[in-house]
């Protein structure tokens, strides 16, 4: 209670401070100018969307049922959910933004965290997403997973991509961002895996699963993961947006093993050989979530395409052919959203994901029929 009476005095104090903040083009990667505080960054409740899609909660921050401030999250980004193996959810966010004291985020008014975790049991996304419990640290804050130093092109951030588990531990795919370069556009040191044995409240690295930002191993600094077949399927793009996707799996015990993973080369799983893998979707890819859809019979992806909209593409099989893009939100209707996340569970003829919207540095939950 602390805590949160001390981030409501700071949030009062510093409301003024925020409208000096320069809003980040529409969908920029960078965080350095955001502002999540509701009216002031320009937005008012939920989006309103032309179309099939809808959006149905927001999930996060001041103006969600969540109240992620009471744990100093004002604003943040992604969304990765991944069930844990025992029909609880979670889901990874990526840069968050509190208050308290500043950092190393050069040009930023917030204090920083990379890397959060929040736990649910909500099985009925259809009026929203609640979340049970969040990782936090000794202050009661939301808890930095894997801390990055953040500092400027030696490493900025360490952002979660995708989530899985296998036999009760849980792995989180993360990239190591060096620097944030033009809107939409960045460089990684490297991917990595980290992983937990207990439910998420502590993680450790594992750096045999490192994959420098060079060669072959570029085309999987950011990934989705889905389970099929018998394998950890590892759907990979290189930093930033508008890029191709490429395909690996695994069998999951091997899942921190580079040397055992295969990639699709067109015609035939080749292993150990990263430079095999050729492009399963050519061009017009961010950031990635891929699930088995029971509804369709297919396999669904979730990603932003080159014009910034969120679309989706499915296929009978992990490696494709996949469809032509389908549009869920259309970039002239909501332009700073990015990155898709498939909540994990199946809802029939619906489709339910969460996306970021960059001008209100927040996520949100989005519903679109299938039908």
């Amino acid at each position: 209670m602390r805590l949160k009476n001390c981030l409501s005095a700071v949030a009062i104090a510093t409301l003024t401070v925020t409208t000096a903040l320069a809003f980040a083009t529409p969908a920029g990667a960078n965080p350095n100018a955001v502002n999540p505080i509701p009216l002031l960054n320009g937005t008012i409740g939920l989006p309103r969307l032309n179309g099939p899609t809808q959006a149905v909660a927001q999930v996060t921050g001041l103006a969600s049922p969540n109240n992620t401030q009471n744990y100093n999250v004002f604003g943040t980004d992604l969304g990765i959910m991944w069930d844990n193996g025992k029909g609880e959810m979670l889901t990874a966010y990526g840069d968050t933004a509190g208050f308290g004291l500043p950092n190393l985020l050069l040009g930023s008014f917030w204090a920083w965290r990379s890397n959060i975790l929040m736990r649910s049991h909500d099985k009925t996304p259809g009026d929203g997403i609640i979340y049970d419990s969040v990782v936090r640290d000794g202050l009661g804050q939301a808890k930095d997973l894997v801390p990055s130093p953040k500092i400027p092109f030696v490493e900025i951030s360490r952002i979660p991509t995708a989530g899985i588990a296998v036999n009760g531990t849980q792995y989180m795919s993360m990239m190591s961002v060096k620097s944030w370069l033009e809107p939409g556009r960045w460089d990684t040191n490297f991917a990595t895996i980290a992983l937990s044995g207990d439910n998420g409240e502590n993680w450790i690295e594992a750096p045999e699963a490192r994959r420098p930002a060079a060669g072959g191993d570029l085309n999987f600094q950011m990934s989705a993961f889905v389970k099929g077949n018998g394998f950890v399927y590892q759907y990979g793009t290189p930093p930033g947006r508008n890029n191709s996707a490429y395909l690996a799996r695994v069998v999951p015990e091997q899942i921190l093993n580079l040397a055992e993973y295969e990639y699709w080369n067109g015609k035939e799983w080749r292993k150990n050989d990263v430079n095999a893998a050729i492009p399963i979707v050519p061009s017009g890819v961010g950031e990635v979530s891929v699930a088995w859809n029971q509804f369709l019979g297919q396999y669904v992806m979730l990603t932003t395409d080159a014009f910034n909209s969120v679309v989706m593409m499915t296929s009978p099989n992990p490696e494709g052919p996949w469809s032509p893009p389908r549009v869920l939100i259309d970039t002239r209707a909501l332009p700073s959203a990015y990155a898709p996340s498939i909540y994990p569970y199946q809802t029939g003829s619906d489709l339910y994901f969460l996306t970021t919207i960059h001008q209100q540095y927040n996520v949100v939950l989005m519903r679109t029929p299938l039908r």
